[in-house]
């Protein structure tokens, strides 16, 4: 039996964009209980940008560490895409433990039109495709390279290292490196040490997308995004039809009818 993390995908606008990805929850697990924790995986950003068409594979790999020192890694692959006019196509695959028996499957389907305003969001088990209003504010933010000043953080939080990584050509397409070291003293939440947490970021001035992340966190562990199997052409525009026979769910605001 399945056990989908819980937290459905964040409509609206984080939804398109943040990337979030969901997780099977071990067998062990129980939500009659009390305890326990669910979450949610956000990945790469793509912006709705036009003139910049590709398709790739995005492979996710999230590690998490136990106290006794081990560690367990859940992964999955998925297929994405943006075309010419700037619409983005993204597929959603459950994470499942690595080199594991639990084969990955395809839950969500997403495509965000800049033009039109629109986001689908496609459940493939449920075949109902729901449809909202698609604002690109936030998404077209990540065109720029990840780039802060080193220094203290506000409030006594810690503080923030940033350092320039060079160039490096990954799936053939040049990037620029970043990398955010924060340090987070004692006693800001509940820890009794210092706590270190990394980003490591490669930036396609062309594509406008990180095609490799890499974050480690004491909070949450390390999670690496690669882009891989990269075409930087025009998709195949079938990617951007809706599935069919999926029904479709209006969830767009109607507006009020003046007196």
């Amino acid at each position: 039996m399945r056990y989908a993390i819980a937290g459905f995908l964040w409509l609206g606008t984080l939804v398109g964009m943040a990337q979030v990805q969901q997780a099977q929850l071990p067998p062990t697990f129980d939500a009659r209980r009390d305890g326990g924790t669910r979450e949610v995986l956000e990945s790469i950003v793509i912006p709705p940008i036009p003139g910049a068409p590709f398709t790739a594979t995005l492979a996710t790999e999230a590690v998490k560490y136990a106290a006794d020192g081990a560690s367990v890694t859940s992964v999955n692959e998925r297929r994405i895409a943006r075309d010419q006019q700037g619409r983005v196509y993204e597929e959603r695959w459950y994470l499942v433990p690595k080199s594991g028996n639990i084969k990955s499957t395809m839950n969500w389907i997403q495509i965000a039109d800049p033009k039109r305003r629109t986001l689908y969001n496609c459940s493939t088990e449920r075949q109902i495709c729901d449809l909202l209003v698609f604002d690109p504010t936030n998404a077209l933010s990540a065109m720029s390279p990840r780039k802060g000043s080193s220094g203290p953080l506000q409030h006594g939080d810690g503080n923030v290292t940033w350092e320039d990584l060079g160039n490096r050509i990954i799936a053939g397409i040049d990037t620029a490196g970043t990398r955010e070291t924060t340090i987070t003293p004692a006693g800001a939440w509940g820890n009794d040490q210092p706590l270190t947490s990394m980003s490591e970021y490669w930036h396609s001035e062309k594509l406008g997308i990180n095609l490799l992340s890499i974050r480690s966190s004491p909070f949450f562990g390390k999670q690496t995004f690669t882009i891989t199997e990269l075409t930087a052409a025009e998709p195949d525009p079938q990617l951007f039809e809706l599935p069919a026979g999926f029904k479709i769910n209006d969830q767009r605001k109607k507006p009020q009818i003046s007196h």
